[in-house]
């Protein structure tokens, strides 16, 4: 009867020895399963991750055409060149340009300001801070927001804008829509004030 206990017992320490083996085993694959899965994420993450492209350059001089013809001269003292979801152009420290009209002879206005980008998909150019335009006959647009659509020729922003005639008429409004010669300026919300006569039709 000893006997058989002490084999019994034997056989007990023996399947723990190998139930403890086989957690210990099950224990390792595990974590190398998770350390290999986190380090895969990792390797996907590095191959998925947004890769953005820049180029730099200074003194730059650009034309921008469309259909043959030119429809504007650019020139800034710095452009960086950016390649990412979307394609842009960033002018950091201020630009000017010429617009031209059909001739790609007269220049129908110009522009400064401190800030420009112009999307690649769009044709259209965001400028910003200082932002003046001025016309063949001298008419003035001011404002620190303003879009230019290469396509339709139109200058707009929704944001404060002031426009002054060559004879020193003020329009001031927020909003405002304008052909690229100025021929056609457009408030949305006219703000200021104006004399007018008993009728109520201003002076």
């Amino acid at each position: 009867m000893k006997a058989q206990a002490t084999d019994i017992t034997d056989r007990s320490i023996a399947g723990a020895k190998s139930r403890n083996g086989f957690l210990l085993l099950l224990f390792t694959v595990l974590t190398l399963f998770f350390y290999s899965c986190e380090n895969d994420e990792k390797r996907i993450q590095d191959w998925t991750k947004k890769i953005v492209l820049q180029e730099e350059a200074t003194n730059v001089e650009s034309f921008l055409s469309q259909e043959g013809k030119l429809r504007a001269r650019l020139t800034a003292p710095l452009m960086y060149r950016v390649s990412a979801d979307t394609f842009y152009t960033e002018f950091p420290k201020s630009l000017h340009v010429d617009f031209y009209n059909d001739s790609t002879v007269v220049k129908e206005s110009w522009l400064d300001c401190r800030y420009g980008k112009y999307f690649d998909n769009l044709n259209k150019v965001y400028l910003r801070d200082s932002v003046v335009v001025i016309n063949i006959k001298g008419d003035t647009l001011k404002c620190q927001d303003l879009w230019w659509d290469q396509n339709t020729k139109l200058f707009y922003t929704d944001k404060y804008a002031e426009y002054r005639t060559l004879d020193k008429k003020i329009y001031p409004g927020k909003g405002l829509e304008a052909t690229q010669d100025f021929s056609r300026v457009t408030f949305k919300e006219v703000t200021g004030q104006l004399k007018v006569k008993e009728g109520g039709f201003p002076e």
